[in-house]
């Protein structure tokens, strides 16, 4: 092959890698979770739910599978019906991105306060996100979160 030929070669693979690179939000979950933590923030049950797609399924702490758009609003407005959410924090955190899907792990705590009594009280726990690239933005489609377990007691020392 001519070195011209081998250039152009070079050049078109080279492009196609910057067209893919530029077209693709590189934030992919991360991006979804950053959103919808400030949502969280503002106690928004709409910027809530613009962080999932409508088929979205979400199993989230102490409730049943909320598969869809409607049964994961109804989970949320629950919570925001008798509380507000004063802060959310993630830990731990680890986030990869492969084409149109995006996957992220870790650990949160979100604290809420009970609006009857002013009470606060922590939520911590474990989640594992998948996020797909749709309609030119990341959207949740599986949200997954349980309570972190309970530390294992000391085992007593043997006499």
């Amino acid at each position: 092959m001519s070195r011209a030929r081998w250039v152009a070669v070079w050049v078109l693979i080279l492009s196609s890698c910057v067209a893919v690179r530029v077209g693709a939000d590189e934030d992919g979950v991360q991006a979804v979770e950053t959103a919808w933590t400030k949502a969280m923030r503002a106690n928004s049950i709409d910027g809530i739910m613009a962080c999932y797609a409508a088929d979205a399924v979400g199993w989230f702490p102490g409730a049943p599978e909320a598969k869809g758009d409607k049964a994961i609003r109804s989970f949320y407005e629950g919570i925001l019906a008798s509380n507000t959410i004063h802060d959310v924090a993630m830990s731990d955190t680890h986030y990869t991105s492969v084409g149109n899907l995006s996957v992220g792990w870790g650990k949160y705590w979100i604290i809420i306060i009970d609006k009857a009594s002013g009470n606060p009280t922590v939520w911590s726990g474990r989640f594992t996100e998948v996020a797909e690239h749709r309609d030119d933005r990341w959207v949740y489609v599986v949200d997954h979160a349980s309570p972190e377990p309970p530390k294992p007691a000391a085992a007593e020392p043997k006499k």
